[in-house]
């Protein structure tokens, strides 16, 4: 028993120091490809492997140029300085010109790990442009047969109306690029700059004057220290910078004092190191044994408790879904309390505090709840640097709510779109309630205004109305390209800023898609009356499915009618059924609402009758002849077309 207990605790020891080793000779090596040379923390690649590295800060060198690629967009890395801790890179596929032969895609970058350079500006690139009214100097118009011919602004997005996409790419800031298209294409392949911001831990200067190199603790998400003798350090103290020669500190003493008191001074790190080395193996005695004996008492406790658990189960406990119905799509995520509140973001979301959410809503004070809904609250707060929030608290802390919790941050962290609202960052899943914390937009939601506290106001006509179904459309169809279903579009979850400008939110019940299956198989989720029937029978979800929502939210906006009211007729109490029969017996005057000028204007008449017919086709009881999400984005811009002629008229 004693001689396999030491042998076990020989090879713990040994399978502790070896890795180091090697991730010290690996570490060593700098990344060198054609005019970048000598990189190294916290970029990895090509002979550095992961562990020397932050994980999003992969290298590439191929035909001697060097590159990385982050948010799914590959950029030429331009130039490295670590004294300076910028990056320098521009995008590949602009470096032809202005009209890529790829997919469009917006220059994302994680906020967590870079902030732009001084000096540079957004410049924004929209594709599609066929609007006579979009009034632009031909000197920025550009052609591209590829992607539609579009033109260029500098400064924020300003829009789509009229062009089908649009693309902001960081340029540096100078007058000359308003000169025309050439001058901005050439700032494109210049560049731009960011700076990063990584935590150096204990990968600081001491690290590598004592003989070590930086490497990435991949569990604390921060720098570490690996040391020749095998001894890494995750601080930065002075004690535990790396040592040598039987324990000698790399840094000898300069002078007389150190020869005359050089060999005392060995004599006290060699006494140290044993007794350190002492103290390990005690730990590593003490921690074996302490193991033992829980794991005995698990298995005499486990069974007891087990019982007792199926005899009373909490009221608290979720429901199960028979793994026929389960999705595997969302994967689990093995943090640690302490992994955590160690870090300062989760999923690339910043983790806030329950206390400083607590205050920032006035203690969750009912007169600051923006909404609720299936699955939690929302509480208008404000956070100590001044920012304006809507604090989402999830009504229980309990294994379903935890999936979804992380669920949301994990989607919502990883996408921007003009259109989706922003997620400012959320507690830690091990926190006292799971909250989210999101931009505050304030000016209600479609729902607030089509048929709620805000419906007679007035300030929903045709064309806002329009603009409203082509942004929401938008923001859906770029999730679906993302290969997400959102599974819970509704008018409640489109929200409005006070240009009236949407941002789609709540993707609480979202699923990310597979790229190689057809359909998700899951229980039922949503909201009644927005429900894809062919989902509800055939526990299918599909892409599909979000367009026949939305096709429920297009006759949301030209009914003004609610997607479900039991006191409406029997058959009408469904919106969606209510629509399909006034459309099949051509009595469309029932359904729409009266404020828009549907009996009174031939053009409105007409434009109605097309988005009438759009939803038509998006509520068709089988998912295979609905049109795709692009498709109905791209029917609408055309009607969109004709309300803008329209549109200063009503």
């Amino acid at each position: 028993m004693t001689n396999n207990f030491s042998t076990s605790l020989l090879l713990t020891i040994f399978f502790y120091i070896s890795p180091s080793l090697s991730t010290y000779k690996d570490c060593s090596l700098v990344f060198n490809c054609g005019k970048i040379a000598d990189v190294g923390f916290p970029f990895w690649g090509e002979d550095r492997p992961p562990s020397c590295g932050v994980p999003k800060l992969k290298l590439t060198c191929k035909d001697n140029i060097a590159g990385i690629e982050m948010m799914q967009v590959k950029y030429r890395v331009l130039q490295v300085d670590p004294s300076k801790k910028t990056l320098k890179m521009a995008r590949d596929d602009y470096l032809d010109g202005i009209c890529p032969e790829t997919r469009l895609k917006n220059t994302t970058l994680n906020p967590n790990l870079f902030e732009m350079g001084d000096g540079y500006v957004n410049l924004t690139l929209l594709y599609g442009c066929n609007s006579p009214l979009m009034v632009v100097p031909d000197h920025l118009r550009f052609s591209c047969p590829v992607h539609g011919d579009g033109c260029v602004n500098l400064g924020e997005e300003m829009g789509l109306w009229g062009c089908k996409d649009s693309v902001v790419v960081p340029v540096r800031g100078d007058e000359g690029l308003l000169v025309g298209v050439s001058k901005m294409e050439e700032a494109i392949k210049e560049g731009f700059e960011v700076k990063w911001k990584v935590d150096s831990g204990g990968c600081g200067g001491e690290c590598v004057e004592s003989g070590g190199v930086c490497g990435y603790d991949l569990k604390l998400r921060r720098g570490i220290c690996f040391c020749e003798n095998g001894v890494s350090s995750s601080s930065s103290s002075s004690a535990d910078v790396c040592r040598k020669d039987g324990g000698a500190s790399v840094h000898q003493a300069s002078g007389s004092a150190a020869k005359t008191g050089g060999s005392e001074s060995k004599k006290k790190h060699i006494i140290i190191g044993l007794c350190v080395g002492g103290a390990t193996a005690l730990g590593l005695c003490l921690g074996c044994f302490v193991f033992c004996i829980t794991r005995r008492n698990k298995k005499h406790v486990h069974p007891k408790l087990k019982s007792k658990d199926l005899a009373s189960p909490p009221s608290t406990a979720p429901i199960l879904i028979p793994s026929t119905f389960r999705s595997n799509i969302i994967p689990s995520y093995p943090y640690s309390r302490s992994d955590l509140e160690n870090g300062s973001s989760y999923f690339g979301a910043q983790l806030f505090t329950y206390d400083e959410l607590e205050e920032a809503t006035h203690n969750f004070d009912p007169s600051k709840e923006l909404g609720d809904g299936g699955y939690g609250t929302v509480y208008f707060g404000t956070l100590k640097d001044g920012r304006m929030v809507a604090v989402k608290r999830l009504y229980e802390n309990n294994y379903k709510r935890v999936e979804q919790f992380m669920n949301e941050v994990e989607i919502l962290s990883r996408l921007q779109h003009p259109n989706l609202v922003k997620l400012y960052g959320c507690t830690s899943r091990h926190s006292r309630e799971l909250l989210l914390v999101y931009e505050y937009i304030p000016n209600g939601t479609v729902a607030d205004h089509l048929h709620g506290k805000q419906a007679n106001s007035g300030q929903l006509n045709l064309a806002v109305r329009l603009k409203i179904a082509i942004e929401t459309a938008n923001a859906l169809a770029y999730l679906h390209r993302q290969d997400i279903i959102h599974r819970d579009v509704k008018t409640n979850n489109i929200l409005l800023d006070n240009n009236f400008k949407v941002k789609v939110a709540d993707f609480g019940l979202s699923r990310l898609f597979p790229l190689d299956v057809t359909h998700v198989s899951t229980a039922p989720q949503g909201t009644p009356g927005y429900v894809d029937p062919e989902y509800y029978q055939c526990y299918q979800l599909t892409c599909k499915s979000d367009v026949y929502s939305f096709g429920v939210v297009l006759i949301e906006l030209i009914s003004s009618l609610q997607a479900v009211d039991i006191n409406r007729n029997r058959n009408d109490i469904n919106l969606s059924n209510m629509a399909i029969d006034r459309i099949q017996k051509h009595s469309l005057g029932d359904l729409v609402d009266p404020d828009l000028g549907f009996e009174r204007d031939y053009v409105v008449r007409s434009m109605i009758m097309s988005v009438a017919e759009l939803g038509y086709r998006c509520l068709q009881q089988t998912r295979d002849v609905r049109p795709s999400m692009d498709e109905v984005l791209q029917a609408l811009r055309e009607i969109g077309k004709e309300v803008l002629d329209i549109g200063n008229d009503m």
